[in-house]
C-alpha cells in the first residue's frame, strides 16, 4: 500500500474542508456530482475500448498498491546467479529459475539456460519491456483524459445551471439551487481533475519509470549471465543503473 497516495488524497479533502471553514453542506449537490463524475465516466467509456478500460484500471491500482522491487535486491540476486554460473555452469541455474517470483526474470533466466541466442533473448525481453511501458502508458492516458473531461463537464454543469436560472427568474425559490448547480459543478470538475486525476497520473508515471528501470537492469544482468561475465563485472554493469546514493549503500554493504 502506498501510504503517500492515501495521505495525499486525504490531505486534498482536508485542505478543502479548511477552505470551507467546516461548513460542508453548501458544497454538497447531487446533480453537480452526477454531471461531473457521471459525465467524465461516460465520456471515458466512449473514448476508450472496454478492454482498454479494464486493463487500465489494473494499472491505476499501482498508484495505491506498490509491488516494485528494490534494485539493490535484484542486483544481489543476479550477482549470486553469476557466481553460481561461474562455479557450476549456467545450466545450474535451471533449478534456481523455479524459485524466482518475478516472471520477467524467470523468463530471461530460462531462455539463457536453454541456450537461446543472445540476440533473440534481448529481442524477446526488450519486446516485453516495450509492452509493459505501453500498458502503463494506457493507464496514465485514461486518467489524463478523465482530468481533461472533468473541468469540461464542470463548465457544462455551469451552463445548465445558468440556463435553468435565467429561464425562470420569476421563481425566486429556484434561483439559489440553480445557481448552486452552476457554481458547484465547476468546483467539482476542478477538484476531480487537479486534486485527484492529475496527481495520480504523475504517480503512475513515476512507478512506471521505476519498473521499466528494474526490467532493463534485469535484462542487462541476464545478458551478462548468458555471456559468462565475471560476477564483479556483472555487479559493476548493474550498479550504473542506480542513483549515486544507492551506489554508495551498495559499496558500504560490500565492506
Amino acid at each position: 500500500m502506498d501510504i503517500a497516495t492515501i495521505i495525499g488524497l486525504i490531505g486534498v479533502l482536508g485542505v478543502m474542508l479548511i477552505g470551507m471553514s467546516g461548513n460542508v453542506m453548501p458544497f454538497l449537490d447531487v446533480p453537480s456530482v452526477a454531471i461531473v463524475v457521471g459525465g467524465t465516466i461516460v465520456a471515458t467509456a466512449i473514448a476508450f475500448p472496454g478492454s482498454k478500460i479494464f486493463s487500465s484500471v489494473s494499472v491505476v491500482k499501482n498508484a495505491f498498491i506498490v509491488k516494485s522491487q528494490s534494485p539493490i535486491t535484484v542486483i544481489k540476486q543476479i550477482v549470486e546467479f553469476a557466481e553460481q554460473a561461474r562455479r557450476e555452469g549456467i545450466l545450474a541455474l535451471e533449478s534456481r529459475a523455479l524459485e524466482i517470483t518475478d516472471e520477467f526474470m524467470k523468463m530471461g533466466i530460462q531462455l539463457a539456460v536453454d541456450g537461446t541466442e543472445p540476440d533473440l533473448i534481448k529481442e524477446i525481453l526488450s519486446t516485453e519491456i516495450s509492452y509493459t511501458e505501453t500498458r502503463h502508458g494506457d493507464g496514465a492516458k485514461l486518467l489524463e483524459f478523465a482530468a481533461a473531461m472533468a473541468p469540461s463537464f464542470g463548465m457544462i454543469g455551469t451552463v445548465i445551471g445558468l440556463i435553468l436560472m435565467l429561464g425562470n427568474l420569476t421563481d425566486i425559490d429556484s434561483l439559489g439551487p440553480n445557481m448552486a448547480v452552476a457554481m458547484i459543478t465547476t468546483f467539482y470538475g476542478a477538484l476531480v481533475a487537479f486534486g485527484i486525476c492529475t496527481p495520480l497520473v504523475e504517480k503512475l508515471k513515476t512507478y512506471s519509470r521505476r519498473e521499466i528501470l528494474i526490467k532493463e537492469l534485469m535484462l542487462e544482468g541476464i545478458m551478462s549471465l548468458q555471456s559468462g561475465d565475471n560476477p564483479r563485472i556483472v555487479e559493476q554493469k548493474l550498479t550504473v543503473f542506480l542513483e549515486p546514493s544507492l551506489r554508495l549503500s551498495v559499496m558500504k554493504e560490500k565492506k
